[in-house]
């Protein structure tokens, strides 16, 4: 009100309004500019939704931000079956202001510096926000660019990538169009989230193909940088069975470097034949692009060699800085970068932002549970459930191994509740506790 009168004053005495409103506006500017936060979490994908909520719990309403500059927010895993046209794209995302919790406010910017000395962090739109807690979950890039010929050559048909909201319904075009010839799919020489999602589409696909009478004109062929189909033997056991049964040719070290759609061909490195090169044609190509760490945390003090977020593998505090943390897929915690292992590692992190906010020495360890239900047809699935060494950690009293409509229908229907409806509220933390319920009175 004081400033509404002095305007007044001052145009009674002939000063110009503008000068004043212009300082005025820029003093506005200045203190908006700058904001300091409790918890300050950066990225709205899983893990800082998950911890957002979990947050502001723990600290109250008012106290907790979160920056993210997406207006929306989706839940990646399905597309493994948008690609397959069994759901539709828009079932998989909602607006972000949907499912920012309640009394934590949204910063909608994206993230240009971190300073994590002076706990401060810079955004493209030039705020300063510091904190007394960070948390980051930033997620992991997709480099298409990496690949010559992309992503330019989505804009041919018969080509497409579930990674990406922009290319998934390529892939089903790419599937429904296939006439005869090869049907590839790739996994690139980085690590990746979602290891599995690029077999995924390939059982899916394989499965149209023979359901539309068209599986004898195709040559299905999933060419993996990777020396193995799975990480875990157990698993990869049970899905080596699986491309033996239905013809499906699998090359390994074999690395995606180039796409020259207008010819549909596909040039692959080979990894242990320095400088050698593969061309193969294709009628359909479903695309894992190469990924990693978000150029802002590569470039930041927080980073290690790689340009992960460097945590504790068992705590996910900061190795350096104790009042920062990491979760998902912007660290690097050596196991598979899935929703699941967010959920899990949320669970762990919560505790031990609360032992340090108490100054004392947190006791909860992360084991590197994570899961990734391998769709291998319309309605069957293997759920892989591992550990940091690779061990099976799985849930349910049955061989999980083994193909299971159950296991399906898990995937496609009740992962996607529990995620909006528990996981994004901070009120799912992975599934220990059922599995020690499942497991009683068993080894």
């Amino acid at each position: 009100m004081a400033v509404v009168q002095r305007a007044v004053l001052l145009q009674k005495c002939g000063l110009p309004l503008m000068r004043m409103g212009l300082r005025q506006l820029h003093v506005s500017v200045s203190s908006a500019s700058r904001s300091h936060h409790e918890v300050l979490v950066l990225g709205g994908g899983t893990g800082g939704i998950t911890m957002s909520a979990r947050m502001r719990w723990k600290v109250g309403a008012g106290r907790v931000a979160v920056v993210e500059p997406s207006e929306k927010h989706y839940y990646q895993p399905i597309w493994t079956l948008v690609g397959a046209g069994a759901k539709p794209l828009k079932m998989s995302g909602r607006p972000t202001a949907s499912i920012i919790p309640s009394g934590v406010t949204w910063i909608k910017s994206r993230v240009q510096e971190l300073d994590p000395d002076k706990n401060l962090v810079r955004t493209e739109d030039g705020k300063e926000l510091t904190y007394r807690y960070l948390i980051v979950a930033l997620g992991i890039e997709l480099q298409y660019e990496k690949i010559k010929g992309l992503p330019e050559g989505f804009n041919f048909p018969k080509i497409g990538s579930n990674y990406s909201v922009n290319f998934v319904e390529k892939t089903w075009r790419a599937l429904q169009d296939f006439e005869e010839g090869n049907a590839i799919f790739t996994f690139p020489n980085t690590p990746v989230k979602c290891a599995g999602a690029p077999q995924k589409i390939m059982y899916l696909s394989e499965h149209y193909l023979r359901k539309m009478g068209k599986r004898s004109k195709a040559n299905i062929m999933y060419n993996t940088s990777l020396p193995v189909i799975f990480g875990v033997k157990k698993y990869a056991d049970s899905l080596l069975e699986i491309v033996k049964a239905r013809n499906i040719n699998v090359n390994y070290r074999m690395n995606l470097i180039e796409v020259r759609p207008d010819k549909q061909e596909a040039v692959f490195e080979l990894l242990d034949s320095p400088g050698e090169t593969k061309m193969f044609q294709y009628e359909m190509l479903h695309v894992s692009p190469p990924m990693g760490p978000p150029d802002v945390v590569q470039k930041s003090a927080l980073a290690d060699a790689g340009g992960w977020v460097d945590v504790d593998k068992e705590n996910l505090q900061h190795k350096k800085y104790p009042n920062v943390f990491g979760i998902g897929d912007c660290t690097n915690l050596p196991t598979s970068k899935t929703a699941a292992a967010v959920a899990a590692q949320s669970a762990i992190l919560s505790k031990t932002i609360s032992m340090v906010m108490k100054n004392q020495k947190p006791m909860s360890k992360y084991n590197g549970y994570t899961s990734c239900p391998l769709v291998t047809s319309y309605n069957k699935c293997v759920l892989a459930e591992f550990d940091y060494e690779g061990q099976p950690l799985e849930t349910f009293p049955f061989n999980q191994g083994k193909e299971r409509r159950s296991m399906f229908h898990m995937k496609a229907d009740v992962m996607p509740s529990l995620y909006w409806h528990a996981l994004l509220k901070g009120l799912w933390g992975g599934p220990a506790p059922l599995r020690k319920l499942m497991h009683l009175g068993t080894k």
